[in-house]
């Protein structure tokens, strides 16, 4: 079959690679109808996360179920699925809390040996194991579009805002506005934030947030901190959410006191972290991947009932022989959500 392929920094390549097979009875396989492209593999492109040469990669997938282990219960051939960007045992310590982003026996899709060396997505078949717990049906007229982003994207906005303990009537910021600081931005508002002031340098993408009824503020063409500034008599934003993964953009200045740092971006290198303002401003500093497994079911249900609507995101459709282009084109900053199909 074809797969999407880590060859070098800054090259991808397209190769035939050998067919999944079930190797636990918890497994199942999934013919892939579309992946994404994601910022966190830009990680990988830019060899910020080490992957091994030849190795599948993506981890954003929308399908149907090919064949299933012994033990599947909640799926079964046929079914069209969306799944999670990675895996759980569903058994283990953290698991049991429901702490499945932590799980002791995780692996994450499209990530090399590091990660679990699960081959990723961005191919025309994918093992995906603990199925049963991974994947989920496809809500009944719910276009790949949507439901692509359950699985990763919107799943981390929500993890974002949710864990950072966001309330009706406060006033947030969301640093970089890919998709996920966009749709953590729709979620804000949706969740009741008065004001989400939305920062990047990108004009398009700051549309694109206007448009999702938060105030766009140009990096540096506008004076963010004045914007929270404005928007709080003075207070600063009750919660601002890292959707980068950029040193440069862990700005806790913008945040009031007692306030919450959310960092949801992808971070592989040391950053400093002025831990004199933190203290004196009392400030709750968050980070991590996000709690997608954990999410999942209220994040379909926002995206079933129409609350949130990303597809407007999606701004290409590519074939997945077009890998390579693809992502020189998500590098270049000119698309905000590519789907590829096989």
């Amino acid at each position: 079959m074809r797969a999407v392929t880590f060859s070098a920094p800054g090259e991808v390549v397209v190769k035939e690679v050998a067919e999944p097979e079930i190797a636990d009875a918890r497994d199942a396989i999934v013919r892939i109808e579309s992946s994404g492209v994601c910022g966190s593999d830009l990680h990988i492109y830019h060899g910020r996360v080490k992957i091994e040469p030849g190795f599948t990669i993506g981890h954003e997938y929308v399908g149907t179920v090919l064949a299933v282990g012994d033990d599947v219960r909640e799926i079964a051939v046929g079914d069209r699925v969306m799944g999670c960007f990675q895996t759980a045992c569903g058994r283990c310590f953290f698991c049991r809390r429901g702490l499945f982003h932590k799980c002791d026996h995780s692996r994450t899709f499209g990530h090399g040996a590091t990660l679990g060396s699960l081959p990723g997505t961005q191919a025309e078949q994918a093992l995906v194991p603990n199925a049963d717990l991974v994947l989920r049906g496809v809500p009944e007229g719910m276009s790949d579009e949507v439901a692509l982003f359950a699985g990763d994207v919107m799943g981390t906005a929500y993890h974002a805002v949710v864990e950072s303990g966001m309330r009706a009537g406060d006033v947030a910021a969301v640093l970089g506005l890919g998709p996920v600081g966009l749709c953590a931005a729709l979620l804000a508002r949706a969740s009741g934030a008065a004001r989400v002031i939305a920062v990047d340098s990108v004009p398009e993408r700051l549309a694109v947030a206007e448009s999702f009824g938060a105030q766009g503020v140009h990096l540096t063409d506008a004076d963010p901190r004045a914007a929270a500034r404005d928007a709080t008599g003075g207070r600063g934003v009750d919660v601002c959410i890292d959707a980068v993964g950029d040193p440069r953009a862990l700005e806790i200045r913008l945040t009031r006191n007692c306030g919450t740092v959310q960092a949801v971006g992808v971070y592989a290198e040391r950053c400093e972290v002025h831990m004199g303002l933190l203290w004196i401003k009392a400030l709750s500093l968050r980070s991590g991947q996000a709690n997608v497994i954990g999410h999942i079911d209220p994040v379909l249900t926002l995206l079933s009932n129409g609350v949130v609507d990303p597809s407007p995101l999606v701004t290409h459709h590519m074939s997945l022989d077009d890998a390579p282009e693809a992502y020189a084109r998500y590098d270049r900053r000119e698309a905000l959500k590519i789907l590829l199909k096989p």
